[in-house]
């Protein structure tokens, strides 16, 4: 875009002209962001608030769609379980005598583990940075230095988007069952040797997924135990029961093989808001990084 002085002045005073010019729209800009930062952390305030211990936590519900195999439930304070419930019909966990289900209970003695969810932990950990970093854009670096406010609002987007990809579930930061499964001192009674309880965040919901494991063959043929491999022969068009049934895993010094597995989902609302929110904060910072790299003349 050109623009037109009337009448003309010197090519050296127009300049000058644009030169101030810019230099106020830079200040009028970087004032503006001041306030931008202010509404910023009511936001993130908002997303800690969604994130920390409430007074009665929050209930939530895991039941298998269209079937028996796993009913009951988890209460989620801040980033931890602090309770659940769960009540599993698996043909390779036998439920004890009297008992038409086998049951694993999370522990409330003062004793056991904390079960803590590390999406959780490492969102709310990110998103008080969040805060620190508008602390230190307002109160003690130069508000009106524009270099500086830049590098704050990178250092502020990157929190963000890494803060939200914790709650979507990206697969960088869900973490590897067989590297991250519960404690078996977590329930009570502890878990069987056999059996992997892995607890996760994706797309802003609890995940929870049940394993039941049995010894590796030392000998495996390329995946594929003798079994499977006579029946593909047999033309048998048999589904495996899940999409883990031909590997291999090292779990807790021991290579296993996953005989069952059980996959439930429950949403989290607090979650979801708060993933919201901080997609809705990145999208403002984002356009407040954009607009002073315009006023900058700092666009790639």
């Amino acid at each position: 875009m050109s623009t037109a002085v009337w009448p003309p002045i010197p090519p050296d005073q127009l300049l000058q002209e644009e030169a101030a010019s810019q230099t106020r729209e830079l200040e009028w800009l970087l004032g503006e962001l001041q306030e931008t930062l202010q509404a910023l952390k009511a936001g993130l305030e908002e997303c800690a608030a969604l994130l920390a211990p409430s007074e009665f936590g929050a209930t939530l519900v895991l039941s298998t769609v269209k079937s028996e195999t796993l009913k009951g439930f988890i209460t989620r304070e801040g980033t931890r379980i602090v309770k659940g419930d769960v009540k599993l019909r698996v043909p390779s966990l036998p439920p004890p005598r009297g008992s038409a289900t086998y049951d694993l209970t999370i522990s409330t003695l003062p004793s056991s583990p904390t079960l803590t969810v590390p999406q959780l932990v490492s969102a709310r950990t990110l998103i008080n940075t969040c805060l620190d970093i508008i602390d230190v854009s307002t109160w003690t670096g130069d508000a009106m230095n524009a270099n500086f406010i830049s590098g704050q609002l990178r250092l502020l987007h990157d929190n963000l988007q890494e803060a939200r990809h914790n709650l979507k579930g990206s697969p960088d930061v869900i973490p590897e069952w067989n590297e991250t499964s519960v404690l078996p001192n977590i329930f009570t009674p502890p878990l069987p040797a056999n059996v992997a309880f892995h607890l996760y965040v994706s797309d802003a919901a609890i995940l929870v997924e049940i394993r039941t494991l049995e010894p590796a063959p030392e000998e495996p043929q390329s995946g594929f135990s003798l079994r499977g491999t006579l029946a593909a022969a047999l033309g048998s068009s048999r589904v495996p029961l899940h999409d883990e049934v031909h590997r291999t895993f090292e779990y807790r010094h021991q290579k296993v093989c996953v005989k069952e597995k059980v996959r439930v989902e429950s949403q989290d609302p607090s979650l979801i808001s708060a993933m919201a929110k901080l997609s809705a904060l990145e999208h403002t910072v984002s356009r407040g990084r954009l607009a002073l790299s315009i006023v900058m003349d700092d666009v790639d």
